[in-house]
């Protein structure tokens, strides 16, 4: 699919007010909101447009596979730092547009950290064009960063710029045997130090830690550390990462953000605990978990659930009057008929 195919299909919808669900490879129709819409599916639209290595950029079509871009990086000895979960084919905008970042994200931060530019086909059907191609040249409103996480409910992604990042020089990754309470109180303790930890994730009473950079410094502080030496790591982080471990199975699963010192919220079903303490995942139904939450001075996310349960709840922590004024508004800006991707970050657009 071409750029002028989508602004065609754009318009036409707009005309006819005619709602339409944004798909690349549907890699995360379980997230968010009921889906709804006519399906507008911009898989086609792909293919990397430039990469320049000694910048740390690459620019690409939203529907390319994020395989495909990682691929290329790999080949310079580069990576996407925030380490985004593939899933089934996953593609490039709907990576951005969900805003889901791995277990790096911890040490190298999110998704929209790492957006430095973005073309956006509007809900009229205009072609919109934010940020540059390297931090120093985006200015003024950073509007790419704002679709990160806005479920293309402000305009269909064509194309992204992502700032990359080298691979670390070097990797081990420490297994401790502890309980909940244990586990946060060493996690909290060690992010207090110098440490080059780039992933954490209990469960179960095992506590697995990633050490990531300079060599000295990993083998430092794995004797500080102390703790087993893991065997085949990278198949462990790739299953956190894709979120095939166990830890997250369940046809209900919840998404605490909290801060990383906040203590046990009093839940149960607790599955995983990752990024340093501050995320935490719940199996299960749960009527109070958004009030624990909040207590906890955080907010929680029911991340995956069946169709009868997303109909019932919302995905995402309820606005607060003033904010649900705000992204009215910005929705109005981007999509004054509302026919984008209706319904999948609010009820209320």
């Amino acid at each position: 699919m071409t750029l002028e195919q989508i602004v065609d299909a754009v318009r036409t919808a707009h005309d006819s007010h005619t709602p339409l669900r944004i798909r690349g490879a549907g890699s995360k129709d379980f997230y968010g909101g009921v889906l709804a819409g006519q399906v507008l599916d911009v898989a086609g639209h792909r293919g990397i447009v430039a990469y320049e290595p000694t910048e740390l950029y690459l620019t690409a079509k939203a529907g390319t596979p994020l395989v495909e871009i990682e691929a290329a990086l790999a080949e310079q000895g580069q990576m996407l730092a925030f380490e985004p979960p593939h899933f089934a084919g996953a593609t490039l905008g709907g990576c951005v547009a969900a805003g889901l970042s791995g277990p790096r994200r911890m040490q190298a931060g999110a998704v929209r950290d790492f957006v430095l530019g973005a073309k956006l086909v509007d809900g009229t059907g205009q072609v919109l064009n934010f940020g540059g191609q390297v931090m120093k040249n985006v200015a003024g409103y950073d509007v790419s960063r704002l679709l990160a996480g806005s479920m293309g409910t402000l305009g269909v992604l064509a194309e992204v710029t992502l700032k990359v990042l080298p691979k670390p020089v070097a990797e081990t990754t420490l297994v401790f045997a502890c309980d909940e309470g244990e586990a946060l109180r060493s996690l909290n303790a060690w992010g207090g130090q110098p440490l080059p930890v780039s992933a954490s994730f209990w469960h179960e009473g095992q506590l697995w830690l990633r050490l990531s950079g300079a060599a000295a410094a990993v083998a430092a502080a794995r004797r500080t550390l102390g703790g087993i030496v893991a065997v085949d790591p990278e198949k462990h982080w790739i299953s956190v990462r894709e979120q095939t471990h166990p830890a997250f199975a369940g046809s209900v699963l919840w998404r605490l953000a909290v801060p990383t010192t906040a203590p046990s919220p009093g839940l149960d079903g607790l599955r995983a605990i990752e990024w340093g303490g501050g995320l935490r995942w719940y199996a299960g139904e749960h009527e109070a978990i958004r009030g624990a939450a909040a207590r906890a001075g955080g907010h929680a996310t029911l991340y995956r659930a069946p169709e009868s349960l997303r109909c019932r709840e919302d995905a995402f922590t309820p606005l607060s009057p003033a904010l649900l004024a705000l992204h009215r508004r910005l929705k109005k800006a981007f999509d004054p008929k509302g026919i984008l991707n209706p319904g999948r970050l609010y009820a209320e657009f």
